[in-house]
């Protein structure tokens, strides 16, 4: 599967905002984006763009993209899936991405960022229903259970994981039990309650052209 290999931190600094690529890191000073907030490249402290309508959707849907870790293709299939549902096209995409295997895990906090969690499920360390997963854009459906496997429940990143979750900070569609690193997908989250800065509603402007 295809994946973006180069500097994480170019792309928050591309988008102007932080995406929290790279988990725990983010909240430090240690950040790319706390030192360097400008554009990426050779001339990005002297660069003020201003965007056009198709510009502002364009870097709405990169954003979006980049925040789960999805190359064109893929994203470009999640659009056309949600617009096949019924419901609004913007809230649908929205809802796929936050199923996916890799997102849930990072949800639950079983993993410290989404690309973290792809590589854990990529590695086998995660079932389903009892059942090794090792897709990352697995859908998770409502009543699904997310566990640890038990060989891998002695790896220090799910100890260290446990630690930094607080009590009461989990989103209402999740549920976690701590001691046995087992998660559940409660129910199809609803927009108001997915925490991401984005306007979906300029990506469907977009693909809509």
């Amino acid at each position: 599967m295809a994946r973006y290999t180069g500097a994480v931190c170019k792309l928050c600094r591309r988008e102007g905002e932080k995406l929290f690529l790279k988990g725990t890191r983010c909240m430090t000073n240690k950040c790319a984006f706390e030192r360097k907030s400008y554009i990426p490249g050779q001339h990005g402290k002297s660069r003020r763009l201003k965007l056009s309508d198709y510009g502002v959707q364009l870097r709405e849907k990169q954003k979006l993209r980049r925040i789960y870790g999805i190359l064109e293709a893929q994203f470009r299939n999640y659009f056309e899936k949600a617009e096949r549902m019924k419901g609004i096209t913007g809230e649908n995409l929205l809802v796929l991405l936050e199923s996916r295997l890799d997102n849930v895990v990072y949800r639950l906090g079983l993993a410290p960022s989404r690309n973290a969690a792809r590589q854990l499920v990529k590695h086998r360390h995660f079932m389903v229903n009892n059942r090794v997963v090792d897709i990352p854009s697995y859908q998770v459906k409502p009543g699904d259970v997310i566990q640890v496997r038990d060989r891998s429940r002695k790896l220090e990143i799910f100890h260290a994981s446990m630690r930094r979750i607080k009590e009461g900070k989990m989103l209402p569609w999740l549920e976690l039990d701590k001691a046995k690193m087992t998660g559940r997908f409660m129910d199809v989250p609803k927009r108001e309650d997915i925490p991401i800065n984005i306007n979906e509603s300029l990506i469907v402007e977009l693909y809509s052209k």
